[in-house]
């Protein structure tokens, strides 16, 4: 048996068991009673078996009805979801998309995907908005935010996100960054073990906003600075007056004074990145995902 069978038998016998009436059945699909029973009756020849049975209280399914009905509906909610999606896409996107991020993002991730957006869809505009965490999972729950990039894990707080949905988003690696001259500037890799007795530059900022400075399994590091601003930090790395941590979603912001190195560490369990949004996406919502996970993929 091959049950291939025309969405409209499928949306037939839906109607018939959510109404449990031929007649009103008929008056919602703008069908003809006889026209109706024909349709039933062609989906119960393909189908092999009994669907409906008439009494004296109107029409009600089988069982085999009845588990035909369940599926009818998912492929039906399917192809209307098609549907929806294809006639948003053959009309221009128009709307303005609030996205939030920590400073971090703010470096290269969100501005390349504000200008890939521009580009692809001129008539999208991304509002972007720099908070820390807690303040965007609040802006968020509010409204006000339609995205939010948060960081979550190591030396972070567990965040309360009920009701909020996430999706990991491609972040890489957490690097050391030092000066041309520093005595590691020429190595591809170094054991945490050779930063004991390093001078630190840190950062500092708001309460939820990830902060990089030591490396973050140090017992006892010796801080010499905390700076607000990246572009404080790396002048000061470039200087050769200590050393920082960086993710690598912002290696393309260094300064000419500045280079990275991978640090071996089995005790750092790494942070990571997400992208928060509550409810539905919009059309140009999503756009804005689809070019922020795509930027992130080539930055990580």
């Amino acid at each position: 048996m091959s049950l291939d069978v025309s969405p409209h038998l499928l949306r037939a016998l839906r109607t018939v068991i959510e109404t449990g009436s031929l007649t009103a059945a008929s008056e919602r699909l703008g069908f003809t009673q006889s026209a109706l029973s024909k349709q039933i009756a062609s989906l119960e020849a393909a189908a092999g078996r009994q669907l409906v049975r008439r009494g004296p209280r109107g029409v009600e399914p089988t069982e085999a009805g009845n588990r035909l009905a369940v599926r009818a509906a998912a492929v039906l909610d399917q192809l209307e979801a098609a549907q929806r999606e294809l006639a948003e896409e053959a009309a221009p996107l128009d709307g303005r998309v609030a996205l939030g991020g920590f400073p971090t993002t703010a470096m290269r991730l969100v501005p390349r995907t504000i200008a890939r957006v521009r580009a692809e869809h001129p008539s999208v505009a991304v509002d972007f908005l720099e908070s820390s965490t807690p303040v965007q999972i609040r802006r968020l729950r509010a409204g006000r935010l339609d995205l939010a990039l948060l960081s979550s894990g190591a030396g972070l707080p567990g965040w309360e996100l009920t009701g909020i949905e996430v999706e990991p988003v491609p972040s890489g690696s957490l690097l050391l960054a030092v000066g041309r001259q520093h005595r590691l500037a020429g190595a591809e890799r170094v054991d945490v073990a050779d930063l004991a007795d390093e001078d630190w530059i840190a950062g500092r900022g708001a309460r939820g906003e990830p902060q990089f400075g030591a490396w973050p399994t140090l017992p006892h590091p010796r801080v010499t600075a905390e700076l607000a601003d990246w572009s404080t930090r790396l002048g000061f790395v470039a200087a050769g007056l200590g050393v920082t941590t960086i993710p690598s979603l912002a290696l393309g912001a260094l300064p000419d004074g500045v280079v990275c190195v991978e640090v071996d560490d089995p005790e750092w369990t790494g942070r990571r990145l997400l992208l928060a949004r509550v409810g539905v996406l919009t059309g140009p919502a999503r756009v804005v995902r689809a070019a922020l996970l795509s930027e992130a993929r080539r930055l990580g």
